[in-house]
């Protein structure tokens, strides 16, 4: 390992953790390229697809990876990756700018709320049908 994993569990969690296999997805992150300081549990920790859910890890930005798969896609938590073919020269000086919009159009936190209304009905067809829903509606294109 590249690191030190930590896991903030209780005593009582632990065999239900062991049993699951979950530290040696601590212990897998904890061999990425570039991690740096420990590799995280949360009390949330089971099972993921690379990670464990609940696993935290930070890369240094010289030789670290990008992994927003590492936690999984299935549940659609909200990890996003989006390439372009910006320079970081490009981009630093308007990460002001950046943040406050990402900050101001992407709903976070407790009580927070999205620009898109549905009804009772609505949220049910988005419950069953999902992404097939969203792009009948416009929020996406066949290729995502």
């Amino acid at each position: 390992m590249r690191v030190p994993g930590i896991i903030y569990v209780s005593e009582s969690m632990l065999e239900h953790i062991w049993q699951e296999h979950c530290l040696e997805q601590v212990a897998n992150v904890a061999f990425l390229p570039g991690i740096v300081g420990c590799s995280l549990a949360m009390p949330d920790i089971h099972w993921g697809y690379g990670f464990p859910i609940g696993g935290v890890a930070a890369t240094r930005v010289s030789d670290g990876v990008i992994s927003p798969g590492g936690v999984g896609f299935d549940i659609n938590c909200g990890t996003r990756l989006l390439r372009t073919n910006l320079t970081e020269a490009e981009v630093r000086p308007k990460i002001d700018e950046l943040v406050s919009e990402l900050f101001n159009n992407v709903p976070s936190g407790l009580g927070s709320t999205g620009k898109i209304r549905v009804t009772e009905k609505e949220l049910k067809d988005v419950i069953t049908r999902g992404s097939r829903w969203a792009l009948e509606k416009g929020f996406g294109q066949a290729e995502d």
